[in-house]
């Protein structure tokens, strides 16, 4: 989307439509059985019982806990930057969320999607996790926020390793794992071109988060494909389906 000094251009918005239609989550249904029954034993005669008296019904337990309700993941944005605000709205984002000033962010455009992007880099957006770069994507027509990527590498931080780059992202993924995102929607540790895409999910509005460890391969032991870690890339995106982005109209080629 955005090109960032030392790092080559992470995936645009129409690359990311086809990692999302990609592959899936498998659901697994189990069986409850129930215990079963012992066969009742014939009844003796029994000597009349008195009627007892009916009980007085119990008081309220103040202690029993009312059910939790269930998580549910909504995907507004990134922060105080929501899908739909204009740039000025994210610029004042911004500056509330990292108290950033303005020459602090970078203006870009993307020219093959028609699309504007504001960038900023920050510490610990991650706690503990390193200089992150972070961008803010304009739409084609709209001009409103439409996507918002996150990355870590050795371009944003010197200090970045790859067992940081690990680190990060199964921090990450858990807790993506665990914050209510429709579950059919769900994919973890699907192989990709360059990477793992550690997660994939979206909301009841079709909003869609996805994580993806880049890597180079090498062979090690027992002929066995490894992967060092060399960025991770964090994305939030409006509408991954039918993004706000030029595209050639049908038929004019």
């Amino acid at each position: 989307m955005t090109r960032y000094a030392g790092q080559r251009q992470p995936r645009t918005i129409t690359v990311l439509m086809a990692l999302i239609a990609f592959g899936g989550a498998a659901d697994s249904a189990w069986a409850q059985l129930a215990p079963p029954v012992k066969q009742a034993q014939p009844l003796r005669q029994a000597a009349p019982v008195k009627q007892a008296a009916p009980a007085m019904p119990a008081a309220p337990s103040a202690a029993t806990p009312a059910p939790a309700d269930p998580i549910v993941a909504e995907i507004t944005g990134f922060r105080s930057a929501r899908f739909g605000m204009t740039e000025l709205q994210v610029r004042e984002a911004i500056a509330r969320d990292f108290s950033l000033g303005t020459d602090a962010v970078q203006s870009q455009e993307n020219k093959a999607e028609q699309t504007n992007v504001l960038i900023i880099h920050a510490p610990d957006v991650l706690p503990g996790g390193g200089m992150a770069s972070v961008s803010y994507v304009f739409g084609f027509k709209s001009k409103m926020l439409i996507q918002v990527g996150l990355s870590w590498s050795k371009a944003t931080d010197a200090k970045m390793t790859p067992e940081q780059l690990f680190s990060d992202a199964n921090v990450l993924q858990s807790h993506f794992i665990s914050a209510g995102y429709k579950p059919d929607t769900v994919a973890t540790n699907m192989p990709i071109n360059g990477g793992i895409l550690m997660f994939r999910g979206s909301d009841a509005q079709q909003r869609t988060t996805m994580l993806i460890l880049q890597g180079a391969s090498s062979q090690g032991e027992n002929n066995q494909r490894q992967m060092t870690p060399t960025a991770l890339l964090l994305f939030y995106v409006a509408d991954a389906k039918t993004p706000d982005v030029y595209r050639l109209a049908p038929g004019s080629f």
